[in-house]
């Protein structure tokens, strides 16, 4: 699939500037001010995390009505539930909250609602069951700011609600004791870019405060922290950052028997990245509420015995592997149908349906055909009497607006600008597909409908090295907002070296005169013709290092290449 390359820059007088301040590689102070480093300060705070670059909890509005409530709730033995989503910010949320609660009080429990009997967020039954077992406070986490009418009844019952949610509020905000919401539009709280165990991070750092407990009662969580801010794709930007990379620290030194126990299953044996745990960690954490009951992950995570925590581990591989049967099964089957259409050529997005495909797994498959067709894409199966799937977007397409055109078809949808899920009547179907269509033909720009790749700076060959190698590693934990920098290579030539391996990936040995790097692009065959060609290309590519017999050395992963200009 042909892809637009898009190379960037920052403004070369701050770049200079920054240059003369750092006595670095000019190309390593681009990629700062690209980031919005832009002096000697900002630079030292970027590559040298701390602990007190955290902000103050107690700036978060509500945070003293929220632990004031607790408080009462502890000294008065009132009986806590802690109710979490199902995915993996949801479940490490309501790990670390039960677990530093019961710290506190024995008088705590928590709960998930089932994907499919109860759906996202707060249910009617899950506050039923909060109601007959005698709970007097719910707190929910990565949930809960939508959930006016729900909460309102919790009330009616005569339970009260602390909200910890990430996610945008409604201008009606739900009846709750406290809301620890940072994207409150009149919250002071100097980031609003937490993910919702970063948001109970906060809550429980005020707790600790308030009990005199020492910092270690809170920061033993950071691994799930990471963990959920990987899988929730956040900004790793200021707060999200620091807590990432001393959460990365600990999933590396010391983690928690629950996701040791991932890390084991997953054979993951070298230093955990932020890219291992979206990966390797997460999909495993994701299949439990995928596949059957996410508790199982809750389980997982309180568990301090390794060898009983291996054992949930154990059930949570098994859900991952059946999830990724269906997963492979249903893209290929999705992919046919696709195929099969004489029209999808000209069409401006994808819409597949067939009854006995896992809900589970939809909206990975609506992912996966995304990477072969790239179009906005919808991926739908039966769910008892009605017709029930997930959406995803291209980048820069607002799908919630092209699902909101045609709402007459649906009985609901909801999501954001880049995924979403709906359900319809069975006879609504083919109706549906042609007003989707029209929505997004009339919308989508022929830009949106290539892949984009952000080049970060053009980078020679000769300029690559271990220490340039060493000072990019020091960017990390990479992901959205500090992303790993692309490279553009320009008129380079193959040394003769170069060749196809498994029939699929590009071994590559390259040049433009002086020095020779090696390098591996996966999946592009079809490409080696260009590099065999004797003619100059151009190559973007991502820096690596290669260790063999105790020597490193620093190689690329090559992206996508081009015959030069």
């Amino acid at each position: 699939m042909e892809k637009r390359w898009n190379l960037i820059s920052a403004e070369s007088a701050i770049v200079h500037s920054l240059q003369e301040a750092l006595k670095i590689h000019p190309i390593l102070c681009e990629l700062l001010v690209q980031r919005g480093i832009t002096d000697f300060e900002a630079a030292k705070q970027f590559f040298r995390p701390s602990l007190d670059h955290l902000h103050d909890p107690w700036l978060m509005k509500d945070m003293r009505k929220a632990v004031e409530r607790i408080e009462q709730a502890i000294n008065g033995n009132q009986k806590i539930l802690v109710f979490g989503d199902y995915d993996v910010d949801g479940t490490t949320s309501v790990a670390t909250l039960y677990q530093f609660l019961k710290q506190l009080s024995p008088k705590i429990d928590y709960y998930i609602p089932h994907r499919y009997k109860e759906g996202y967020g707060i249910s009617k039954i899950g506050i039923d069951f909060a109601k007959k077992n005698n709970f007097d406070l719910i707190i929910s986490v990565d949930c809960g700011i939508k959930s006016t009418d729900l909460i309102s009844y919790a009330k009616e019952l005569g339970m009260d609600f602390i909200i910890c949610d990430h996610h945008l509020p409604d201008e009606v905000l739900p009846p709750a004791i406290a809301i620890l919401n940072a994207k409150q539009v009149d919250c002071k709280y100097p980031y609003k870019e937490l993910c919702g165990c970063g948001v109970v991070f906060k809550l429980i750092t005020a707790l600790a405060q308030t009990y005199n407990l020492p910092a270690a009662s809170y920061l033993q969580y950071l691994d799930l922290v990471a963990t959920a801010i990987a899988a929730d794709i956040v900004p790793i930007t200021d707060e999200n950052r620091t807590l990432a990379f001393f959460g990365v620290q600990k999933v590396n030194d010391n983690p928690s028997p629950g996701l040791k126990a991932l890390m084991e299953l997953a054979k993951q044996t070298g230093p955990m990245r932020i890219s291992n745990l979206v990966f390797a960690v997460a999909p495993r954490i994701n299949a439990a509420g995928r596949m059957d009951d996410a508790k199982k992950a809750v389980h997982l995570f309180i568990e301090q015995d390794y060898d009983k925590a291996l054992a949930f581990g154990s059930v949570l591989q098994q859900d991952n592997l059946d999830r990724r049967e269906a997963d492979t099964t249903i893209t290929e089957e999705a992919l046919a149908l696709i195929e099969a259409d004489p029209f999808h050529q000209t069409k401006k997005s994808s819409v597949v349906f067939q009854s006995h495909w896992h809900k589970g797994v939809v909206g990975i498959v609506a992912s996966r055909l995304i990477e072969k067709h790239y179009k906005p894409t919808i991926v739908l199966t039966q769910s008892g009497d009605v017709i029930a799937g997930s959406a995803r977007s291209v980048n820069g397409f607002n799908l919630y607006e092209a699902l909101h055109a045609c709402r007459t078809h649906l009985i609901g949808y909801g999501g954001h600008f880049a995924a979403a899920g709906m359900t319809m009547e069975v006879g609504a179907l083919e109706g549906f597909k042609i007003a989707f269509e029209q929505a997004v033909a009339s919308r989508i720009t022929a830009d949106q409908l290539t892949p984009e790749i952000i080049i970060n700076a053009e980078l020679s060959i000769d300029d690559i090295g271990i220490q340039f190698y060493n000072i990019i590693s020091q960017m990390e934990p990479f992901g959205p907002e500090n992303m790993r920098p692309l490279f553009i290579a320009k008129n380079v030539y193959d040394t003769g070296y170069t060749k196809l391996v498994k029939e699929q990936h590009i071994s590559f040995n390259v040049t433009q005169g002086k020095t020779n790097v090696r390098g591996i692009g996966y999946n592009m065959p079809e490409l080696l013709k260009i590099v065999k060609s004797g003619k100059p290309f151009d190559l973007v590519f991502q820096l690596q290092l290669n260790e063999w017999q105790g020597t490193q050395s620093v190689q690329i992963q090559v992206l996508d290449l081009r015959a030069s200009a």
